[in-house]
């Protein structure tokens, strides 16, 4: 097996010692193993892992499998997802370095430093996992269409403009004036959309779709609880329009854990969505505009490195149905 670990130093600014020591640890650990086989490359920009991960397919040998180690945020995980995504002899391992480690969270709480452990991530084994996947682009946790992308986009934007300090102040409080503001914007809480998902047609307006693959957002386990990403199926949520009062309650609800009484869940292997305006759309971390959009499942089409023989969990809805409507089930709020 070759080891290819793939750093963003943009996920240790102003903290190089961190990632010096990370690469102390790696040359430690590979000095002690038998004929080591491994190298370090940097991300410099954006989509730059592709490139790295191609060239690096190029020269592994024949039937050699090639595990990449993405080393910092969920951008670069974004990076190395659609790197890896289109060749059969790779794997891969997130070192978490970033703000937020959302697709992990679903191994349990506590496990940052266990994925963080060199020796640990290395001599662990890998489990198939299904991504979302739409043309050209492969997502690993979820996909965002409205609301949350427009609040997640400002908030990301604002931070650019500060200080990590002056963030850490202000993020809260703009954030909570971001979300206010937002849900009394019709344009945005009551687009009207084209869906199909699995060729049935559930158009509308809604304020928020939500395609999940796993179940946690921005640290939070949310509404898409269930979803798992080695099940074969898309965790799909819409939120229907309502005034201001009762969008802003029901996302925070559904940000929260919660399934709101005018949302509709359903599992799906396809979904088809359109709009005659612009789409906010936040694919994981990465953001959007487009009129539509098509999604897929692709069954176990990544290999996931899970330590300490960690795996998901168990399928909780095992025979709910494709494109099963069960917004019926869910109480009122």
């Amino acid at each position: 097996m070759k080891h290819v670990f793939v750093f963003d130093p943009k996920a240790f600014h102003n903290q190089q010692w961190k990632m010096d020591g990370i690469l102390d640890n790696i040359g430690q650990f590979f000095r002690t193993q038998d004929k080591p086989d491994f190298s370090i490359q940097i991300s410099r920009y954006r989509r730059n892992a592709i490139a790295i991960i191609q060239e690096e397919a190029s020269k592994s040998r024949e039937n050699d499998i090639v595990r990449i180690y993405a080393v910092g945020g969920e951008e670069l995980l974004y990076d190395c997802v659609n790197g890896v995504a289109y060749f059969d002899n790779m794997e891969l391992a997130a070192v978490p370095y970033g703000e937020s480690n959302d697709f992990y969270s679903i191994f349990g709480e506590g496990k940052t430093d266990l994925f963080r452990d060199i020796p640990s991530v290395v001599k662990s084994e890998s489990i198939p996992t299904d991504i979302i996947k739409w043309g050209i682009n492969y997502a690993l946790n979820s996909c965002y269409i409205g609301f949350n992308s427009v609040t997640s986009l400002r908030l990301k934007k604002f931070k650019m403009g500060l200080n990590n300090s002056g963030f850490i102040v202000f993020s809260k409080l703009s954030a909570f004036f971001n979300y206010i503001a937002l849900a009394f914007n019709n344009d945005i809480t009551n687009q009207e959309y084209k869906i199909t998902i699995d060729d049935k047609d559930y158009s509308g307006n809604y304020s928020l779709i939500h395609v999940a693959n796993g179940p946690y957002y921005n640290g939070k386990k949310t509404g898409a609880y269930s979803a798992l990403p080695n099940d074969g199926f898309l965790d799909i949520t819409l939120i229907k329009s309502a005034d201001p009062l009762k969008t802003m309650w029901a996302l925070g609800r559904y940000s929260g854990g919660k399934r709101p009484s005018n949302c509709v869940f359903l599992q799906g292997e396809k979904i088809s969505v359109s709009s005659e305006k612009q789409m906010w759309i936040q694919l994981d971390n990465e953001y959007f505009q487009d009129t539509s959009i098509d999604l897929s499942i692709v069954p176990k089409a990544v290999n996931i490195v899970a330590v300490d023989n960690l795996s998901y969990p168990a399928d909780p809805q095992k025979n709910l149905r494709p494109a099963e409507d069960i917004s019926a089930s869910i109480p009122e709020i």
